[in-house]
């Protein structure tokens, strides 16, 4: 087990809200994660110091099951909402309080009849277990992995009685669309039915027109803009359509994440087959495709749209200088690939898959036929190609059904000055004008970018490409310091105000590290 730095990596347990923290003049404090709160507004306890005397005595180290003082005094989990400082000989202060440390002193929740040896134990243990299911990596990765896989721990929570990986325990604190779907597909591979819990809670919240929603959360969900925190509001009110002058529409909106959920499953399936899970999800997944093209394609053209910025995933791209609502290549492409997969899925299920398979080969046609101009294929605004690039006009790759010619120029696009470097792929090309490295979705790298690129190289026939692009994606966040929500392309750095401890992050490096992911992706 490795070290936590009491900064971007809390000391806190899987289903915990608590998190430990270190505060600017070296004291501890204690606070909760909860939905849409920040902790400022959550805090339980501050300026813990533990004294021996008028001594004081310092953490001499941080590590997953306990924090340790000089004076063999432990700071440790005796259950979810319960700290406890276990030792002898030390006496705790902190802002409002004081006690002394003789066996244990229970600074949250309660404790019943259990020995301070016991405590520690237990702490150990349960610790250990979830480090125990990290499959093999190399050796050169096996740092980052580990930190990868207790971000995928501590970052289970206890939403709606469920047990749902939350994206980051600073200000993500409830289950989302398209992050549940690349947590499965790490957990996959030793936690399968965690992963498939993950997929559960989104689909058990399925609206009953076909709609997944953006977020499940503690107090309900968020599916429309009448959802939003009054703070998204106005953050859109002043970023969306900054170009034209239009503002996002006044009217509720439908709001839910990109269409990647039958991929996730089958990516699920195909590690541990399940056909119960199959059936049980099948005719969901079915209903969330068919609303895709009902409800989301308002000019009726055949070509999804992303009604609402936040729908896309990417909802501070340049795309949205130009209007609330946008057609990227992405969203079509995962449109047409899931075609292909329900077809996998009918045929395993002993359904006939053909007709999907056909609906895949023709909305790849639809999307080359009007939305492939020679060059690219742009993203549309109100009907009008907008003049930034970014990687998602390389995602029709994702299909696996282009003409060879188009995607061998996407292919070679992706290598370009544009698009590639030492640490690729910028979410805005490096040569645009509206690149910028520490600014959210325009420019730094995002995993789950890399990992659709890579996944759609590879079924494109462009292996040795996935191959480059894996390692470079790897090597980034083997060095970069942490797993962040998104990293500068420039420096291999955490950019701009990404948060820390970001769960898809640390779940795509998982996947792509894992010894038997080129076989399984």
């Amino acid at each position: 087990m490795f070290d936590l730095d009491l900064v971007e990596r809390p000391f806190t347990e899987p289903l915990s809200r608590l998190m430990v923290m270190r505060a600017d003049d070296g004291s501890l404090w204690i606070a909760r994660s909860e939905y849409e709160t920040r902790l400022s507004q959550t805090t339980v306890l501050t300026g813990l110091r533990l004294f021996a005397g008028s001594r004081e005595l310092p953490v001499l180290r941080a590590r997953p099951d306990r924090i340790t003082f000089e004076g063999d005094v432990h700071l440790l989990f005796a259950a979810p909402d319960t700290l406890v400082l276990v030792g002898s000989g030390a006496h705790a202060r902190w802002s409002d309080g004081e006690g002394a440390v003789d066996g244990h002193l229970v600074l949250t929740g309660e404790l019943g009849d259990v020995s301070p040896e016991a405590l520690l134990e237990a702490a150990r243990q349960r610790a250990q277990a979830w480090f125990d299911l990290l499959p093999t990596v190399r050796e050169d990765l096996r740092e980052r992995a580990e930190m990868a896989w207790w971000t995928l721990g501590i970052n289970q929570l206890s939403i709606q009685d469920r047990t749902g990986v939350v994206p980051s325990r600073y200000g993500y604190v409830a289950v989302w669309n398209w992050d549940s779907y690349f947590h499965a597909i790490a957990l996959r591979h030793t936690a399968p039915a965690l992963a498939r819990e993950q997929i559960r809670i989104l689909l058990d919240n399925q609206l009953p027109s076909g709609q997944i929603p953006d977020v499940v959360h503690d107090h309900g969900v968020l599916a429309e803009t009448t959802d939003l925190p009054k703070s998204d509001h106005v953050r859109l009110a002043q970023h969306v359509g900054t170009a034209t002058g239009t503002r996002p529409d006044p009217r509720p909106v439908p709001v839910t994440k990109p269409p990647l959920t039958a991929w996730a499953v089958w990516k699920v399936h195909t590690a541990d087959p399940d056909l119960e899970f199959l059936r049980e999800v099948y005719p969901k997944l079915v209903v969330s495709q068919r609303w895709w093209l009902r409800e989301s394609d308002p000019n009726g053209d055949g070509l999804a749209e992303y009604l609402h910025p936040y729908s896309s995933g990417l909802d501070d791209s340049p795309i949205w200088d130009y209007g609330p609502r946008a057609e990227p290549p992405d969203l079509n492409s995962y449109l047409a690939h899931q075609c292909d997969v329900l077809g996998d899925i009918a045929d395993v299920l002993g359904l006939n898959g053909s007709p999907w398979r056909d609906e895949a080969a023709r909305h790849t046609a639809l999307m080359v036929a009007t939305r492939w101009d020679g060059e690219r294929f742009g993203t549309l605004a109100d009907g009008v190609t907008v003049p930034v690039r970014t990687p998602l006009e390389l995602m029709p790759l994702f299909t696996g059904r282009l003409p060879a010619q188009i995607a061998r120029q996407l292919a070679g696009d992706l290598l370009s000055n544009s698009f590639w470097g030492e640490r690729p792929v910028p979410t805005v090309a490096f040569d645009d004008p509206a690149f910028d490295p520490e600014s959210m979705w325009r420019g730094p790298v995002w995993l789950n970018i890399n990992y659709l690129l890579i996944d759609g190289l590879r079924r494109s026939g462009f292996v040795q490409e996935a191959a480059e692009l894996r390692n470079r994606t790897l090597a980034m966040v083997r060095d970069g310091g942490g797993l962040y929500e998104y990293w500068n392309p420039l420096t291999g750095q955490r950019a701009g105000r990404a948060t820390s401890g970001f769960s898809w992050s640390a779940a795509l490096f998982l996947d792509l590290a894992f010894e038997d992911a080129i076989t399984k992706i």
